[in-house]
């Protein structure tokens, strides 16, 4: 599939299956925690920069088909980018809705939240995942490096507008990052944005997998776990610090491992855990790929992650 991948074991969401709306790395950000790499087109222009009507009737092919044998529990609209600049996004969350009773979750980093009408395109998901890493002007800039176009007011004005009538779910995420963002002042303003949003749940991250600038490094979880003590409203952890147990494994595929890998960079454990793979045939499907260069491997604190090849 060129736009669907998974399903994959999700942490917040269950067994979700993605769907990704940009051909590549389009965002009005640059983060410094970016998994996926440099953003290749910075820019806060909505358009369809992929066909629309492909993306709905590859949904329509896994319903007919894949839907039935691999049963999930909500459509993740997701993009390597900014997914809200793709101007089908309002047609495709439609057609999920009118299409099927599974939930749709959308995440976002939440830029555009301050027009009126991706909020409105936005209404008809059940969950939406913004994200706010900063609410001051300087870690803001430093930690998300944003369009000039973008202005952090807008993105913290968008969010308060989208939760005061948002009927589904809203979940924020604030990814933190040592030594960047998260300061007494920086920690303050975002307590004070959060109190103004209102969001149904917070969620706090840290950097993990292999970050776009080595500068970016993670908290630990004891830090992680001070700091939402000092936040309002339900706050949860979502950094994966700890191994899950899995059952009922199966046995590795080529095309849903390469699919997953060329989205982002995973360690094995991630590759098992994320697909409900069994280890053995993880392993070896791992080496044979390695060695005809389809994927490619880098040490990042300790751990191996693997990522499709540029080459391949």
């Amino acid at each position: 599939m060129k736009y669907l991948f998974g399903p994959v074991n999700s942490r917040r969401l269950g067994l979700s299956l993605g769907i990704d709306l940009l051909p590549a790395k389009i965002c009005n950000f640059n983060c410094i925690y970016c998994e996926v790499g440099p953003t290749t087109i910075l820019t806060c222009e909505r358009k369809e920069y992929t066909p629309t009507r492909e993306i709905i009737a590859e949904v329509d092919s896994f319903l007919a088909t894949s839907g039935q044998a691999k049963p999930i529990d909500v459509f993740t609209i997701t993009a390597s980018g900014e997914p809200t600049l793709h101007s089908g996004l309002g047609e495709i969350i439609n057609h999920l809705k009118a299409r099927t009773a599974l939930p749709v979750a959308v995440l976002t980093n939440g830029s555009l939240l301050f027009r009126e009408d991706v909020r409105q395109e936005l209404e008809h998901a059940d969950i939406v995942i913004p994200s706010l890493d900063s609410a001051g002007e300087e870690s803001f800039r430093k930690i998300n490096r944003p369009a000039q176009c973008v202005k952090l007011q807008e993105i913290i004005d968008g969010l308060c507008l989208f939760a005061r009538n948002f009927r589904g779910e809203l979940w924020l995420e604030i990814l933190l990052s040592k030594g960047i963002n998260d300061s007494a002042e920086d920690l303050a303003a975002l307590r004070q944005a959060l109190i103004d949003i209102k969001p149904a749940k917070i969620q706090l991250n840290t950097v993990v997998r292999p970050p776009l600038e080595e500068f970016a490094n993670p908290l630990t979880e004891t830090e992680l776990e001070e700091i939402s003590r000092q936040l309002p409203g339900t706050v949860e952890i979502i950094a994966d610090f700890h191994k899950r147990k899995r059952e009922n494994t199966r046995s590795a595929h080529k095309t849903e491992l390469l699919e997953m890998l060329r989205r982002r960079p995973c360690t094995e454990t991630d590759i098992c855990e994320a697909l409900n793979l069994d280890g053995n045939s993880t392993a070896r499907l791992i080496k044979e790929l390695t060695a005809s260069g389809e994927i490619a491997h880098s040490a990042h604190r300790g751990k191996i992650y693997y990522q499709t090849s540029p080459t391949a």
